[in-house]
């Protein structure tokens, strides 16, 4: 069964414990966007905020670091065992150090890539990660249209991850809502991330209730 992980940026920040309180039962986690308005443009939390929110839940968190310097947040961030923390192949030098690094924090590595980023160009590093993120939209801002393209990546993915014997999940980041969720599990997706689907739907618990329905199917 997939799993959901709320995206918060899109929650309502001035009642942001309550939203945990509601949702910590339906969901499998949380997603949390750092952006330093470099990698992309545009400007999210600092490492303060982001391990509150790991204080105010008892869930594990997912967080995706789009910055420029993903090695550096690794001593910043307080994360709960098997937390995730995806970081972008494009923004690094030393993809297995810093894995390594991660590991050390009993964190799970995940390597995000863009929409135009080959997929092929990760092979290498597979058998060190507990999880790919294909970014279905371009990273930086909520809200924007799933990018239909980025579904042929996860067909490669599976065969390798088959052929090779390996574990690594494949998540998703980016446009997924109630008419397109369904499809992404068929085709093999394993985490979602998502954020105007659940926070921009009127009621976020019915929302995702009904999200986890469609997993189902």
């Amino acid at each position: 069964m997939a799993r959901i992980y709320p995206s918060l940026i899109s929650a309502d920040l001035l009642n942001l414990a309550k939203v945990l309180k509601s949702l910590d039962p339906l969901c499998d986690g949380y997603h949390i966007d750092i952006m330093d308005n470099h990698f992309v443009p545009n400007l999210t939390w600092g490492s303060q905020f982001v391990n509150a929110i790991g204080d105010a839940t008892d869930l594990p968190l997912w967080v995706h670091l789009m910055v420029d310097n993903p090695d550096d947040w690794v001593e910043l961030l307080d994360l709960p065992d098997d937390s995730i923390y995806s970081f972008h192949i494009e923004a690094v030098h030393n993809a297995k150090n810093l894995i390594e690094s991660i590991v050390e924090n009993k964190w799970k590595p995940s390597i995000a890539i863009k929409p135009e980023t080959d997929v092929e160009s990760i092979f290498d590093l597979l058998e060190l990660v507990d999880q790919v993120l294909i970014m279905s939209v371009e990273p930086g801002f909520s809200g924007q249209p799933f990018l239909p393209g980025t579904i042929k990546k996860i067909k490669p993915l599976l065969r390798f991850r088959d052929d090779n014997d390996l574990n690594f999940t494949i998540g998703l980041d980016g446009g997924i809502n109630k008419h397109n969720i369904e499809k992404l599990v068929d085709h093999g997706a394993d985490d979602l991330a998502i954020a105007s689907g659940i926070f921009h739907q009127g009621d976020p618990v019915k929302a995702i209730k009904e999200l986890r329905e469609l997993t189902m199917k």
